[in-house]
């Protein structure tokens, strides 16, 4: 019985770690993908790390990624950025991609 108690609780702690890898991957992904935004609407320094972190907060109005997505592709057509939201989609894949690749070099 216990080895039955050890192994859920190893499970347990695997599935919180995962939950938070998987967090933080998507908070840096959302913060990539402010940054790469902010160049595109041309803003300051200031202005990119600003939006860079609104752009994290707007993941947390909705589950999944529309939220996100609907945000940073409003803030580029309000900014006069000539882009659909195919290209917002493909950037969001991309800077998943690289939020993994920075976590795992942390690590």
């Amino acid at each position: 019985m216990t080895d039955f108690n050890d192994r859920r609780r190893a499970e347990e702690a695997k599935s919180a770690q995962d939950e938070m890898n998987m967090f933080r991957v998507t908070a840096r992904r959302n913060r990539l993908l402010g940054v790469w935004a902010a160049e595109k609407m041309e803003l300051s320094d200031a202005e990119t790390e600003s939006y860079a972190k609104a752009v994290v907060q707007a993941d947390f109005e909705e589950a999944g990624d529309e939220d996100v997505i609907r945000k940073v592709f409003g803030d580029l057509v309000s900014a006069g950025c000539d882009i659909d939201e195919a290209a917002v989609r493909v950037a969001l894949e991309q800077k998943a991609v690289e939020a993994r690749r920075q976590l795992i070099g942390e690590a």
